[in-house]
Parts: C-alpha cells; structure tokens; sequence
C-alpha cells in the first residue's frame, strides 16, 4: 500500500501594507515630503497691512478646520488671528477674526479640547507684568466657532520659574493622568512641568530639562495612535533657514531619544523634501501636525503624518529682520511609499 506523505508548507508571508511601512520609516527616523503650493497668506488689509501669518495650531471639529496663527500686522508687533473652513482649497478665502486678547505681544497658540472640563482651551504666550517674560497664558471657550467667546487671558504661572530661564512656544498634552507642559528656551533646552489632571489649569510643577540637543523653538509634542509612543517635534537653526528634528519617548516625562535629528536625517529640511508645485519655500518653520481627534491627548495617525508649518524661500527672506519675514503657510505631505 502506498502512503503518500503530505510536506506541510507554510504560506508565504503577506507583503507589509502601505501604512505598515509608512510607520516602519517614522519609527526610524525616515521621513520623506512634499510640499505644494502656500495654502495661506497674510491677509490683505491696506488699512492695516500685514506681513506675515505664522505660528498655525489647527484641529478638525464638526466638518470644519479650526486654525489659529500669529500674524505680524504693520500696526503692532504679533497678535492671534483665527479662520475657518471646510476644505483647504478655500482656506486663503476664509474671513480673518483678530483675537484682542491684550494690547502686549502674544502669539504663538495651541488649540486644544479639554475633555474633562467640556470645553476649548487656547493656549499662547503673553508678556508677564513686568514686560521682561513671555508667561505661558490660556483662554478657553465653549463655542471654538465663535471668536468673540474666547475667555480673558490667565496666567498657567503669576511669574516665570525661579529656576528656569524665559522660555517661549508653550505647549500642553496630557495622558490618562496628568497634564505636561512643554516649552524651549532658544539656548538648546526644552524644559517640562506637570500637573494633575484634576488640577488643571493650575497646579503645574517647577519645571525641569527634559532634551538637551541642537535645538531652537517650537516643542510641539503628540501622541502616535495605537503605539504608546510620543513624538516630538522641535524646530532648529538651519545656517539662515529652519528646520525640524523630531524625537521619540515611550512616556510623556521620559527620555526623549534621537528620531530625525541630523542635517543628513531630518524630519524635514530640504534635503527630503520635494516640489509638487513652483518653488516657494526653503525653510521649515514652526508648525503642527494634522491631528486624528481633538481633545487633550493630541493623537496624529502615523500611518498619515501631516503638517502645516510656515515658510519662505531665501529670495524672499533675504535681508529682512525676522518680524518683516513674509511667511505664509503650506502642508507636507507624505512622499509616496515607494519613494521613501
């Protein structure tokens, strides 16, 4: 009788999917853009021109994108400017509502829904009382779709830190527990507090330095959905341009280590970054990342990393002293898997 032996094959595996892949080279540092056209401009006002719009902080929320920048008009030195819109295509368009928070300097605003509280927080730095600080200042509102709802501002501290140095670019996520405060101090440093979330907005730790690297400003910290991982994103000096580095943690008062931190290996510079459109931009300033939600934990998808940053070409920089740069806003957008 004869037997016949059946040799047990496993099957091939399956080739890894786009998004695998995508979250394969952020988780190693390889990140590969391009970049269209400006998307937003300074708005043309003759009764008050302005130079610049920066500084962009955005969510989605009911059909609509939420965006608030700094925006240098002739008159003052920076304020917050909001819009909003449905589709990008219309964002240029969009009606410009001056956010009159106060009559010092304050910009540079992260927008955020703080679930526990059911309501919006502004986030932005302001002169402290004396004029020689900027002081890490909220707002908050039940309608972000409102302009005029927005709460008077409050300092997160009275003073700056005894232990620190002025710092700029404030920035909060939180996890299941507390509440962290991140912010640069243009010398290398991003320095952290924290507080709990029960306690929030007030209550914050004296804070400490948690990177010290080849940095300048903009911290902008996020949550990578479904990895349990951070992603930090911080902007540097790049000769006269911007650029970005990034860095990663398991936890949000862990060690931040090295992602995307060299000339060579950047999150974004313009040696990975390619033209879809004419040419406009050389530097890769202060921006956000598109996120997944809304609310306090700052979620962005890493299979679909974008971001809205501010830029400019060296022609149109050129000469300028950084308050008359004419920066305008654009999105980088994932380069196609296969050419990563």
């Amino acid at each position: 009788m004869l037997v016949l032996s059946l040799v047990s094959r496993s099957a091939p595996a399956a080739a890894p999917s786009v998004a695998e892949r995508t979250i394969a080279n952020l988780l190693a540092g390889r990140f590969r853009w391009t970049v269209g056209p400006p998307l937003v401009s300074a708005a043309v006002r003759p009764e008050n021109p302005c130079i610049s719009i920066k500084d962009p902080t955005i969510v989605h929320y009911q059909d609509r994108w939420h965006l608030f920048c700094t925006i240098r008009p002739a008159s003052r030195p920076a304020q917050i400017e909001y819009l909003s819109f449905r589709d990008w295509k219309d964002a240029d368009a969009a009606e410009r509502y001056d956010l009159n928070f106060s009559e010092k300097y304050f910009c540079a605003p992260e927008v955020f829904y703080f679930s526990p509280h059911k309501k919006w927080y502004l986030v932005y730095q302001l002169g402290d009382p004396t004029g020689k600080y900027l002081l890490p200042t909220f707002s908050t509102t039940m309608d972000i779709g409102d302009p005029k709802s927005w709460s008077r501002p409050e300092y997160f501290y009275p003073k700056k830190a005894d232990n620190a140095p002025g710092g700029l670019d404030f920035w909060v996520i939180c996890d299941d527990t507390r509440a962290f405060l991140f912010y640069t101090s243009l010398n290398g440093q991003m320095w952290r507090a924290e507080t709990k979330m029960a306690d929030f907005p007030y209550g914050w730790t004296a804070p400490k330095v948690c990177l010290q690297a080849d940095i300048f400003e903009a911290g902008h910290i996020y949550g990578l959905k479904g990895l349990n991982q951070y992603l930090a994103l911080i902007e540097a000096q790049d000769g006269g341009r911007r650029c970005y580095k990034a860095y990663i943690a398991g936890t949000l008062d862990g060690e931040w280590k090295p992602l995307a931190d060299s000339q060579e290996k950047p999150f974004a510079r313009p040696v990975n970054v390619r033209d879809a459109s004419p040419h406009w931009t050389d530097s890769f300033s202060h921006g956000e990342l598109l996120r997944a939600g809304y609310d306090e934990k700052l979620e962005v998808d890493p299979a679909n990393l974008r971001f809205l940053f501010q830029g400019v070409s060296d022609e149109r920089k050129a000469g300028k002293p950084y308050g008359q740069i004419p920066w305008q806003l654009g999105i980088l957008e994932p380069a196609a898997a296969g050419n990563q």
